[in-house]
């Protein structure tokens, strides 16, 4: 875990073992989930800073292919606030190991229908959110986003622990999540065909009850086909899935955010005006997520920040499976990261994150 306050870095732990008989160090590399899309988020609105593109553009001015089915209209703040209607990967493609191939996926995603009027409502988009805001990124400036992130965050940052997949050369210090089950489909035929009868009585009865919450939908954003090991492979360290296999250090990924909450300079690097920062912090929808079932008061392309004893309101980033998660706050000017090999808890961290997160309020007022 590390933390930054008014630019310096105040905090600084680790421990544990990233593997049995290894003990974790300061730079060992961990797989985050879903707090990359933060770092993506982070990489688009460089575009936007530097006057390359619009929020209320259309996706399709940049990849022109994208304009099918009835996504014409559709644009970059409907990806950035999970509007786009594009949350459903399970039934997206037939296998989970499509996921590996980065022009198989943009291609599904071009032709998909959205499950819901763009802006309509907010679902949020677990793994498709990468590759739409990666695929942008790429047909903007060229570069695809491992490249963008190497280049335009962590070389001018001085960052050693922020990637997206891992590179060979990085591979020593890494650890992947310990395994989970979370591929809610036996592979047993016999049990397959009980749990779908039993999901499709579920079904039945959460529209016939008229719940807020449909449990189908989430997960048809989060599971895919064949999931199994896929994430617990090394496979996965070969290519960009970035919405969740950034491989992070703490320091690296909070001086990122220490970046945002110093209004878009630290030390003598400026990415961002402090305009942009309000612009990226600004709360974009309170409605009630139809994926997690609850309102996550979405910014442009990151989430609310919790603790145990309610919401910090003017805090912002993402948190992943797993446990890990980043965010800031600019007007405390502080920034928190932290990255962990649990391998559970929720979609979006978990209360060890949030004890932790009050434990740093507390501190900011004795």
């Amino acid at each position: 875990m590390a933390v930054y306050r008014q630019g310096e870095l105040v905090v600084d732990l680790w421990g544990g073992e990233r593997a049995p008989g290894v003990a974790w160090g300061p730079d060992t590399l961990a797989m985050s989930f879903s707090t990359t899309k933060g770092v993506a988020s982070t990489a688009l609105h460089l575009l936007a800073e530097r006057g390359l593109l619009n929020y209320d553009d259309t996706v399709a001015t940049y990849w022109p292919e994208f304009a099918q089915g009835g996504k014409a209209e559709l644009t970059i703040e409907h990806l950035l606030t999970h509007s786009a209607g594009l949350h459903r990967i399970r039934t997206l493609v037939d296998h989970s190991r499509r996921m590996l191939d980065w022009d198989a996926m943009v291609a599904a995603l071009a032709a998909a229908t959205p499950a819901y009027e763009p802006g309509t409502a907010n679902g949020y988009h677990a793994l498709t959110y990468g590759w739409l805001v990666g695929e942008v990124i790429r047909r903007v400036d060229g570069r695809d986003i491992r490249t963008f992130v190497n280049d335009e965050l962590a070389k001018p940052l001085g960052l050693n622990g922020l990637f997206i997949g891992c590179p060979p050369e990085e591979r020593h210090r890494a650890t992947l999540p310990g395994k989970v089950g979370i591929d809610l489909v036996s592979q047993n035929p016999r049990a397959r065909r009980l749990q779908k009868k039993v999901g499709f009585q579920l079904g039945r009865a959460v529209t016939a009850a008229r719940f807020p919450f449909d449990p189908r939908r989430a997960v048809n954003a989060l599971v895919p086909r064949g999931l199994g090991n896929l994430f617990w492979s090394e496979e996965v360290m070969d290519v960009a899935i970035p919405a969740a296999n950034g491989f992070f250090d703490a320091r690296s990924l909070a001086r990122m955010y220490a970046l945002l909450a110093e209004g878009g300079t630290l030390d003598e690097t400026t990415l961002f005006e402090p305009a942009r920062i309000a612009t990226m912090g600004e709360i974009r929808s309170t409605r009630r997520d139809l994926v997690l079932g609850f309102p996550m008061r979405w910014r442009r392309g990151y989430h609310l920040v919790g603790s145990s004893r309610g919401i910090i309101h003017s805090g912002f980033g993402h948190f992943g499976f797993g446990g890990s998660g980043a965010w800031c706050d600019p007007s405390r000017r502080l920034a928190v990261a932290m990255v962990c090999n649990r391998g559970s808890g929720t979609h979006v961290g978990d209360m060890r994150l949030l004890a932790l997160n009050s434990a740093i309020m507390k501190s900011l007022h004795n």
